[in-house]
């Protein structure tokens, strides 16, 4: 990668805004991580999910002012989120909608490399992890470690261009963007895949989404006791198949090894071999419980090896 950033626009991301007096309550009862925690410079990404304790929306939580909190999310979800959402309401002062066609999210990548030098803008936007900042008429969300990655969230009045804060940043493909995410173990839920999996099986106690000390919220009785009483068989990993293959979210099929898998998110590589990221059995574990079902849609034994996460998986 060159000494300059880069940048790409998320068109497949929406925005949730949930604001009143008593949103912190409201989303407090609703999802995993402790919305008492968000601030001006501090976002938080957490899980809703249904009673099961299965997710049906991964949320990137940014306070916008007071009283108004904004949840970044997959545009596809926010509609029917922001539906199930309000139906618990109820009579907190707080109001829920789907504001995706209000604004735009931007992806921005710094230098990959330490040694070279990073552009000015990168240098201002928020360095810690998670960290958050304005930017011109935007918000700078931090996401990424290495190499550094930003979400620049902006009013879709702003400007017809790119934010000015991103004019000097050269565009990268979404692919590339999408590399990223896999190769950092971060998982996303789309339409395909919402209200598959258990949190912990999305890595998210791992990845600080979730609070245990907090109270209650819906799901948290199975994500508790997950944690608490039992080991998770099935976590999100990394793999990269052997030969040119294609795969998408939601696609479910077995190893070569006998592991079955589903795979959360995916990306083409130069070579049209697929990395991505999956929810299976640890490898050598007994994984013949949950096996795709001979014949069904799109399940087949693929040729793929496993790729390291940036984080550890407990034993």
């Amino acid at each position: 990668m060159s000494s300059e950033c880069n940048s790409v626009s998320l068109d497949e991301l929406g925005v949730l805004r949930v604001r009143g007096a008593h949103v912190v309550s409201f989303l407090q009862g609703q999802v995993s991580n402790d919305v008492a925690l968000l601030g001006p410079g501090r976002s938080l990404l957490a899980g809703y999910h249904n009673p099961q304790g299965r997710v049906i929306a991964l949320l990137r939580l940014v306070q916008a002012a007071a009283d108004d909190v904004l949840a970044i999310l997959p545009r596809e979800l926010a509609a029917p989120t922001a539906s199930r959402l309000a139906k618990f309401i109820l009579r907190a002062k707080v109001s829920v909608a789907d504001e995706s066609a209000g604004w735009r999210v931007t992806g921005v990548v710094a230098p990959e490399s330490p040694a070279e030098r990073a552009p000015p803008f990168t240098g201002a936007l928020p360095q810690a992890l998670n960290a958050t900042a304005r930017s011109g008429d935007s918000i700078a969300v931090r996401i990424g470690a290495q190499p550094a990655r930003w979400l620049l969230v902006s009013g879709a009045g702003a400007s017809a261009n790119a934010p000015v804060a991103v004019a000097g940043c050269a565009p990268m493909p979404l692919e590339r963007w999408g590399a990223l995410a896999v190769a950092a173990g971060e998982p996303q839920v789309c339409a395909a895949t919402s209200e598959e999996f258990v949190a912990q099986m999305l890595n998210l106690d791992l990845l600080g989404a979730i609070a245990f000390d907090k109270g209650c919220y819906t799901g948290q009785e199975v994500i508790a006791r997950a944690h608490y009483r039992g080991r998770v068989k099935r976590r999100l990993q990394r793999f990269v198949t052997n030969a040119p293959l294609q795969l998408q979210p939601g696609d479910a099929g077995a190893l070569s090894d006998g592991r079955a898998f589903k795979v959360v998110s995916a990306v083409a590589l130069a070579d049209r071999r697929c990395e991505f990221l999956a929810v299976a059995p640890f490898a050598g574990e007994d994984c013949a419980a949950g096996r795709p079902q001979p014949g069904a849609e799109r399940a087949r034994v693929i040729d793929a090896q496993q790729l390291p996460l940036p984080y550890s998986l407990p034993p």
